[in-house]
Parts: C-alpha cells; structure tokens; sequence
C-alpha cells in the first residue's frame, strides 16, 4: 500500500478567516492525506519550519489578505533554502489571474479561487504527488 500524501495546511499573516482552509483540510483528510492545520497567523518562517520538520509533500497556503506576492515566494525561497525544493506549494485565496501566473513563474504550484470544488484540489495533489513518485523510481 503507498504511503499518504503529507499535506500541511496555513494561514500565513494578518487574515483571521480560517473557515476556507479548514474546509480544506478536511476535504484532504476525507481523501486519505494526512493532514497538520497550523492554525491562524502564521509567518513564512513558522510554515516552512513546520513543513520540514512534518516532511509533508505539498504545502498549502490560504491567503485571503492580499499579501500572496510576498508570503507564497518567501515560503519557497525558505523551504529552497532549507533544500526543500520538492515539495509543492499550492493554495488558494483571493488572487488576480496576472499574480498567479507570476507565482507560478516563481515555482509556485497550482492556484485555487474561491468556490472552486475541493475535488479539484484532490485531484490535482494526487496527480503531481503520482508524477513525482514517478519521478523518483
């Protein structure tokens, strides 16, 4: 049997709005993951450290403060640095379409807006972690 996908779910800066990302979490869990919640106002450095010391495999960060073209690349510049350059970071929030496409320039995974199905989010988690075990068979 393969191992659980390893997903660890943030809240990074000022926003207090949790109802999303809990939501999330349990939709991850519901489909087999395991799931750490760091809870509310959480900074870079906080989630990256928790990344590495949890060895999850995707990261995900709900940004509904305005604040993603700074919180999601200081994260992966973080987990880079810490040599952590495989693990995907994803999320979701308030986001313009030309900021997505800018973070994922910067190696930023997948983007998901407000009312998009958690079934999305499942499915595409499940198909980069396959891709990458793939990968390293």
């Amino acid at each position: 049997m393969p191992r659980p996908i390893r997903v660890l779910i943030a809240k990074p800066g000022l926003d207090g709005h949790d109802r999303g990302a809990k939501v999330v979490a349990a939709s991850l869990r519901d489909a087999g993951m395991e799931v750490i919640y760091t809870g509310l106002h959480q900074t870079p450095e906080m989630i990256a450290s928790a990344a590495i010391q949890e060895d999850v495999d995707v990261v995900g960060l709900s940004i509904l403060s305005g604040a993603h073209m700074t919180l999601f690349p200081r994260v992966r510049e973080l987990l880079n640095q810490a040599g952590r350059e495989d693990m995907l970071i994803t999320g979701g929030g308030i986001i313009p379409r030309e900021d997505v496409e800018e973070l994922k320039r910067q190696g930023i995974g997948e983007l998901f807006g407000p009312g998009t199905p958690t079934t999305d989010l499942i499915e595409y988690i499940k198909t980069w972690f396959a891709e990458r075990q793939q990968q390293e068979a």
